[in-house]
């Protein structure tokens, strides 16, 4: 479909992405994945991971570095940073960035505290000979290193900075992004899901929580992850990152640029609580918000990604926000019952996967959904659909109550 640009109002739109999770890195190659129902669940190898434990999740396979940084470059960078460079590159190259002033670009980077197993592996490390903590120590466990990696990198000099809001962060850095634009602090800024490594410590800490699944797949780590399904039991991590590059439609017609969908409506809010779990009135009220602010009556949505975790809280909770808000007619699927629970990176992930199923014209399998929570609900089950959508609606909830919704309207 052609786009021409209302030059009178503002009107944010995607302009590229870039993605790399447990099924696959690269767009093309993550649209495959999704389409294919592929997971990478498994008993979590990765050091730092395990302490006479066995956590489900899904890993990395080894990244494909960008070829332009060196491997001096590289040499002390986490796997978060390496994620994010990786992700960052393509989202850039996807939405031809290289004739945009530096200092007309932001990045707004979801996530805190998205180093941890990085961190706890120094600790050990160097707990007995101190004196020998390399100095870049000093400036790796701050989030905001990686904003100082990734802008020297890619020679950004608007605003950066990081962005927490537990695992609605990645969605909340998209929502601030289109505000950054918005107010033209900036004319391109670039949403970007951190890579949120996890140590056995935070594994435990969900555990102990109730969050983390899985007791009852213990043994059978491909069934474990099961959003909306009766025999969910929590959620089960996956490592991932993914980017976004938002800009004004005006902008990116003056400079040609490829556009994937126009945000038409956003929203922010918190519950006021503390603790884990959700609110249904908190996720009411960004449903309510966004679709308002884009003009829509519920009837016009086409399709919801939800947050979908597999909690069974949280996963009723949901449901019932849906439903009051009209939606239980829109086709559904779980991104994370592939994927895994990305944390902070969730919410750019999975809008990045609702990017690509409107683009495809198709709909992925949501695994492991064998007998859904509630069966009055339109359901993608464990086949993917050919499926035409024009206008989407996401989801991303995070822990103290923080609650996030987007409307996307296909271009």
């Amino acid at each position: 479909m052609s786009f021409t640009a209302n030059l009178n109002r503002f009107e944010p739109v995607i302009t590229g992405v870039g993605v790399v999770s447990a099924i696959a890195q690269g767009k093309k190659a993550f649209a495959s994945a999704l389409m294919e129902g592929r997971h990478g669940f498994d008993v979590m190898k990765r050091p730092g991971r395990q302490k006479q434990t066995a956590f489900l999740g899904a890993e990395l396979p080894p990244l494909r570095l960008p070829e332009r940084f060196t491997p001096r470059q590289l040499r002390n960078l986490s796997l978060t940073s390496q994620a994010a460079l990786t992700v960052l590159q393509e989202a850039w190259d996807d939405a031809r960035l290289g004739g945009v002033e530096p200092e007309r670009i932001g990045l707004i980077i979801g996530g805190s505290n998205f180093q941890q197993r990085e961190q706890l592996l120094a600790y050990e490390a160097y707990a007995e000979r101190l004196a020998f903590l390399r100095p870049t120590y000093g400036l790796a466990y701050m989030d905001s290193d990686l904003c100082g990696i990734c802008t020297e990198h890619f020679g950004i000099h608007g605003p950066a900075f990081t962005l927490g809001g537990a695992s609605a962060s990645g969605q909340a850095a998209v929502i601030q992004a289109v505000e950054a634009v918005r107010s033209k602090q900036v004319d391109v800024c670039i949403a970007l899901g951190a890579l949120a490594d996890l140590s056995y410590m935070e594994c435990q800490g969900f555990r102990s929580l109730g969050a983390m699944g899985s007791d009852r797949f213990a043994d059978e780590p491909d069934a474990a992850c099961r959003p909306f399904d009766r025999l969910h039991d929590g959620f089960i991590y996956g490592e991932a990152s993914g980017a976004v590059v938002v800009e004004d439609a005006a902008f990116a017609a003056s400079r040609q640029a490829r556009m994937y969908a126009t945000i038409t409506g956003w929203a922010i809010a918190s519950d006021g609580n503390r603790n884990p779990n959700p609110s249904l009135e908190g996720e009411v009220q960004v449903i309510r918000r966004a679709l308002k602010q884009a003009g829509l009556p519920p009837a016009a949505i086409d399709y919801v990604n939800p947050h979908g975790t597999g909690s069974l809280l949280g996963d009723a909770t949901e449901l019932n926000a849906l439903r009051e808000c009209g939606l239980a007619h829109a086709p559904i699927n779980a991104t994370k019952s592939l994927t895994g629970h990305g944390l902070s990176a969730a919410g750019t992930v999975e809008l990045i996967a609702g990017l690509l199923q409107m683009e495809a014209g198709m709909l992925h399998p949501t695994r492991n959904l064998c007998e859904p929570v509630d069966d009055s609900f339109n359901w993608v089950q464990e086949r993917a659909i050919q499926y035409s959508m024009t206008r989407m609606l996401k989801l991303s909830l995070g822990f103290g109550g923080i609650n996030t919704s987007l409307c996307l309207q296909k271009i």
